[in-house]
């Protein structure tokens, strides 16, 4: 193992709920410790904006524009990051002299078919922001970490799966886990890593998780979230409409494949019948049709597995955890219950993946984003 250094994740993902920042010490290779990791919310006016540049981000053909609201979007997720950021290090003064962060920004449009792929959040502006919070020289920042894999024809996403692989050396023989592992992430998008000893880690997004559900809830309600699966647990979930819905191609197409945020929008809205459903119903519908889309990888992935480990906040829903259950047959367990933090996975994952990068390692393979070959990835600006 070579020496290794703390660093810093910063991530903002599809439920578009905060910014999760977070530490570990690595090499790269392996995890040698967890750090601290901690959640800044949006506030709902800049979970609105970011809304709003979802929408105008759709006929974008150019990932380095920012027309209209795309450029004040920019702006309000780099300053949310650099205050992150600040309030961590405020916190946490002892990890001031941390050596890498990464920073995926926040993903607006992804199209990996015609070799695009959108994250919003201003790099030499964070850069300049990190360093009046650490002492000289400090870290270097990596951003901008998905270009290159879909540049090359990858799909760009999942990028997790080599974290996923780190943490899970020996986990099966430690905690007695039966494998193979399937790694679940349950953000705005669900996505999946297969890990079974020494084969090639398997990976894709698998369809819609808490978008879908958080978007119905705020329409509905008026707050975005199903706490605890609530609503879902007292509802009926329509299973014609389930069948109906899972008839969309992507089901059918084998990994790598992965999802914009807004994909299964349009579809569930023609497909799904919500109007005409209660909110709890609606809410019961929508978890199963998450549940259901994790059941449809199984058929392609070299064997079934064994035991499901939940990440990200979906882990949280105790109706969408028991779905997963009673629909793949498969052991589910939580990230926490096996040691590891499921709010904080992602964010550590940046940070693994940027000194990754530093150190000239891939961060993608062809088994998990189909990029031909391993891919080196992000935008390194050096430290000092």
């Amino acid at each position: 193992m070579s020496r290794p250094v703390k660093a810093i994740g910063l991530m903002s993902g599809t439920s578009l709920d905060g910014v999760d920042v977070a530490l570990i010490e690595t090499d790269g290779e392996n995890v040698a410790a967890f750090g601290p990791g901690r959640t800044y919310a949006y506030a709902e006016a800049d979970r609105a904006l970011l809304m709003r540049a979802l929408e105008e981000a759709k006929p974008l053909t150019d990932r380095s524009a920012r027309p209209g609201v795309l450029a004040e979007a920019e702006r309000v997720v780099t300053e949310r990051h650099a205050q992150a950021l600040a309030a961590f290090l405020a916190e946490f003064p002892e990890h001031r002299d941390v050596a890498a962060v990464g920073f995926h920004g926040q993903t607006v449009l992804h199209r990996p078919e015609i070799r695009l792929t959108v994250q919003i959040g201003d790099g030499p502006a964070l850069a300049w922001a990190i360093r009046a919070l650490t002492p000289a020289p400090g870290p270097a920042l990596v951003y901008d970490l998905r270009a290159a894999d879909v540049a090359a024809g990858g799909q760009g996403a999942p990028l997790v799966p080599a974290y996923h692989r780190a943490l899970a050396q020996g986990l099966v023989k430690e905690l007695a886990l039966p494998g193979p592992l399937l790694v679940l992430n349950l953000g705005g998008v669900a996505n999946i890593t297969w890990l079974d000893g020494e084969a090639d880690p398997i990976a894709c997004d698998t369809g819609p998780a808490n978008a879908l559900i958080d978007d119905f809830m705020k329409a509905r309600t008026g707050v975005p979230v199903d706490r605890d699966g609530a609503a879902a647990a007292a509802g009926r979930v329509d299973e014609t409409v389930i069948a109906r819905l899972l008839t969309h191609p992507f089901f059918s197409r084998k990994p790598p494949k992965s999802l914009d945020r807004n994909d299964f929008r349009e579809w569930v809205a023609v497909h799904g019948g919500l109007d005409a459903m209660s909110v709890e119903d609606g809410a019961a519908t929508l978890t199963a049709l998450t549940a259901a889309c994790v059941g449809a990888i199984l058929p392609h992935l070299p064997k079934r597995p064994a035991t499901l480990i939940a990440a990200g906040g979906g882990a949280h829903n105790p109706t969408l955890l028991a779905m997963l259950r009673e629909r793949l047959g498969v052991e589910v367990v939580t990230a926490d219950a096996v040691g590891w933090s499921g709010d904080a996975l992602e964010a550590q994952a940046f940070a693994f993946l940027a000194v990754r990068s530093l150190r000239g390692l891939p961060l993608s393979f062809p088994t998990t984003t189909g990029v031909p070959r391993p891919m080196l990835g992000g935008v390194v600006i050096a430290a000092g």
